[in-house]
């Protein structure tokens, strides 16, 4: 059994007191939502993530969360929600919070192969290779992220009692799986997915290539990660060999803006990533930060999922709060969201984070959650299927 801390809607995972400090310092306080837009070819693999029915939906998942979050619900979208094989994007949950507790929303295209539809600060970064490759992008390229992260962190920071850092990266957990094993954090197997039961195999295998292939894993895993651990390769390469857009940048802005407010850093495996990122790039550039004003935040179908290992995993990477919003959808009316109960989708698109955020900056209930998101998803029903 896990061992956790509670509070009305938000429990602590891992790290116990230092997860309840952050939630009692950010208490009332106004967050912003920053969420980074990415795109790996990893994610158009067949059956590497049900973020999308069909690899040809995938292309165009961020594009359509952006633009959900964005706009709400529209008659004719540039790009409609891609259809899933079951449930409902996590959009959802993200929108109807942002747009009933007017959270401040600034989108960034970190890397993405079509521009999006509404607003968005470009990052003049780009799409990455499958990680198989083992050269998902230049190290130039994740350079050049580094130092836009580093200023928008900042830039961030000065708006807000803490901010929300949320992701939109289609295969992003196959990705978080390859950089967390190149920093040599033995994740195998403690992965999540937006599948009902992750693919844990099919994700190891693309793992285990990229890292053959990009000349960072020589000879064993054992190598691999003894040699990590002692500092020896740089965190940049190995996001350049293995990774993708959006943690680099994330990453970035995470260390900044933790200098002057807090930073939760939404979403599951991914975001436990980026943090063993982050603390890898700081250690290795002497960049200062402040652990304390991190935590990882996310939904109980994550934290919970006996399909992967988040809470063995967070564990593993070791100092930073595990935080999840208990946030249920057992009552729910539609069977798209019942189905998060099932395991499927889980998270996304900083849903976890801003679940977590409006208990925290509204006080609002698993009512007031759950009232907010089915009236999103009523209004988004009688757009997408009017009435005869």
């Amino acid at each position: 059994m896990v061992t956790t801390e509670r509070s009305p809607l938000n429990r602590v995972y891992t790290q116990l007191e230092q997860g309840e400090r952050w939630l009692q310092r950010h208490q009332g306080q106004r967050p912003l939502f920053a969420c980074v837009l990415g795109f790996t070819e990893t994610g158009l693999l067949p059956g590497i993530s049900a973020a999308g029915a069909t690899p040809a939906d995938r292309q165009y998942t961020a594009i359509a969360d952006a633009e959900f979050l964005y706009d709400g619900p529209q008659a004719c979208p540039s790009y409609p929600l891609p259809p899933l094989d079951v449930g409902a994007s996590p959009v959802l949950i993200s929108r109807a919070i942002v747009a009933a507790q007017q959270m401040p929303l600034y989108l960034f295209n970190a890397g993405l192969p079509i521009e999006p539809t509404v607003p968005a600060i470009d990052l003049r970064g780009a799409p990455a290779n499958c990680l198989s490759r083992g050269e998902a992008m230049t190290v130039s390229t994740v350079e050049h992220l580094l130092q836009q992260g580093l200023y928008w962190g900042a830039k961030l920071a000065a708006e807000a009692g803490f901010v929300i850092l949320g992701e939109c990266v289609v295969g992003g957990t196959t990705t978080a799986l390859a950089v967390l094993t190149g920093l040599g954090i033995a994740a195998a197997g403690k992965v999540n997915s937006s599948h009902a039961i992750c693919n844990h195999s099919q994700k190891w295998a693309l793992v285990q290539e990229g890292l053959q292939r990009s000349g960072l894993w020589t000879s064993s895993l054992d190598t691999l990660l003894q040699s990590n651990q002692s500092n020896h390769l740089c965190p940049l390469a190995i996001v350049a060999a293995v990774g993708d857009p959006m943690q680099i940048v994330v990453a970035a802005m995470a260390i900044a803006a933790s200098r002057t407010c807090g930073v939760l850093l939404a979403g599951g495996t991914q975001m436990l990533a980026v943090y063993a990122l982050l603390r890898a790039i700081a250690q290795a550039h002497n960049l200062v930060w402040q652990p304390e004003q991190i935590v990882v935040g996310t939904t109980r179908w994550v934290a919970e999922d006996s399909t992967g290992d988040t809470v063995g995993l967070a564990n593993l990477v070791g100092d930073v709060p595990l935080i999840a919003t208990q946030l249920s959808f057992a009552s729910s009316r539609y069977k798209q969201l019942q189905a998060y109960e099932q395991g499927f989708v889980k998270e996304g698109v900083g849903a976890g984070g801003c679940a977590i955020a409006a208990h925290l900056y509204q006080n609002w209930s698993q009512a007031d959650l759950l009232t907010a998101i089915e009236a999103l998803a009523e209004q988004q029903q009688q757009i997408s299927h009017p009435p005869l």
